[in-house]
């Protein structure tokens, strides 16, 4: 362990200079985070299904991906609609990789479906071990989602996940930094433990932060480890990375971004994304919602500017395509905006929301900049989750909860009329097209 420890020191050290370690060189300062969470070790069967996880792959079709120590357990999904009950079956494929001294298990993923909307499925992996159950997401409104990001292993993380287990969902949106591993690949497993009775009940969606990087200079490309075990659903979209994707639950077209990639106009991802934007359809999803990590308008001193070059890169175009809501993490407070675009107030632009408290180890976000942006509605340093729920196709209700004393407060709420409802999108259609038609 000492050796791990040392190790894992020196591969940061060389990292920073590059700016893979930034984040913990800022100048503001954080309050005393909660411990670490332990996590003893436990003998388990080489093929017992661990780390048990679920996400959406294309229409009416989930993702089932689990580990197991060894390499002989198939990558099979038994699964009906009662208990014990198995009239289906679905095969996939495996993956490992090796990080320095570290070996994963063998990462399974298998496709299942077609499944019915709004119903309770009951699966086991690899032929054996414990049941499972989960719930798949509405065909059409109401539709409700779980939202926190940069979540760690803390004991605020346990109490976050906690109070989301309390609420109503159907999907939980996660917009980056999720293990806190940094370079310690046996967190990455602690890690899938740990988020498993929720992840494996209901789609987890997920896009990288920089703490999934991972990156060493000339010895490992960046992201390998979230790639082979948090697969998503980007080849369904058209995307060629797992870093950048969208998908649709309901109404809503969901994009997710990558700000640890490139994004500037002569990118495969702003390729992409004018791609993706060009198959929306707001008669079919009239909301249109954007996930990534670093905000764009941030009035914290934590990571100041750090979203201006995505910004100015994407957001004519975001705006021509009348995205409802912004959603980030990485500063860890939480900020709401009112509509916005290229700086100002404009009704026809996105609300922002910075969500990056869900529990990580490095503290708190305390210092905000004053005097406070117009645009900013409401700001807080505490750590907590958000609740989205999209009623119909012109209203939405958002609301977050502080973890206060172990306990769920709700201390922001708005409702959201969609931009559709008020006009904004018709008024765009010629600034939109004329963006999708440039080279």
């Amino acid at each position: 362990m000492e050796f791990r420890v040392i190790l894992v020191s020196i591969l940061l050290a060389i990292a920073s200079p590059f700016g893979l370690g930034s984040q913990f060189g800022e100048n503001y300062v954080r309050p005393q985070p909660r411990e670490t969470l332990s996590w003893p070790w436990r003998p388990k069967h080489s093929s017992e299904p661990q780390q048990v996880h679920i996400s959406l792959a294309g229409e009416k079709h989930m993702m089932i991906s689990w580990v197991t120590d060894d390499d002989s357990s198939p990558s099979l999904v038994e699964y009906g609609t009662a208990p014990g009950e198995y009239i289906f079956s679905s095969q996939g494929e495996s993956t490992s990789y090796s990080y320095l001294m570290y070996s994963s298990g063998n990462i399974h993923h298998v496709v299942i479906g077609p499944l019915d909307g709004n119903t309770v499925y009951f699966y086991r992996c690899g032929g054996q071990g414990q049941e499972f159950h989960m719930k798949t997401p509405p065909s059409q409104f109401p539709v409700s989602f779980s939202v926190a990001g940069d979540l760690g292993q803390t004991g605020w993380t346990a109490s976050t996940l906690e109070h989301i287990g309390r609420c109503e969902y159907d999907l939980h949106l996660l917009p980056g930094d999720l293990s806190y591993a940094d370079y310690q690949q046996h967190l990455w497993d602690s890690f899938g433990a740990l988020v498993q009775p929720l992840a494996s009940s209901r789609p987890w969606m997920v896009t990288e932060g920089n703490h999934e990087k991972e990156g060493i200079l000339f010895i490992k490309s960046p992201f390998q480890s979230y790639n082979a075990r948090w697969k998503m659903p980007y080849e369904e979209s058209g995307s060629t990375s797992n870093l950048y994707y969208s998908f649709e639950v309901a109404g809503v077209h969901f994009i997710m971004l990558g700000s640890y990639t490139d994004y500037d106009e002569n990118s495969d991802q702003y390729a992409w994304l004018k791609e993706d934007l060009a198959k929306v359809d707001r008669e079919r999803t009239p909301w249109l919602l954007v996930l990534l990590h670093a905000p764009w308008y941030n009035s914290n001193w934590a990571h100041q500017g750090e979203g201006n070059s995505m910004r100015a890169s994407m957001e004519p175009l975001l705006y021509a395509a009348g995205v409802d809501i912004l959603i980030a993490g990485h500063v860890h407070a939480y900020e709401r905006s009112e509509r916005v675009n290229n700086g100002g107030l404009d009704r026809c632009g996105a609300v922002h929301i910075t969500i990056g408290d869900g529990g990580n180890r490095e503290g708190l976000a305390q210092r905000f900049r004053n005097p406070k942006p117009k645009w900013s509605v409401f700001r807080e340093a505490s750590f907590g989750h958000g609740e989205l729920k999209i009623v119909n196709t012109t209203h939405a209700f958002w609301s977050w909860h502080r973890n206060d004393d172990d306990e769920p407060v709700k201390s922001d709420q708005v409702w959201i009329n969609s931009l559709i409802s008020t006009g904004c999108i018709s008024d765009k259609r010629h600034e939109l097209r004329k963006i999708l038609m440039t080279p």
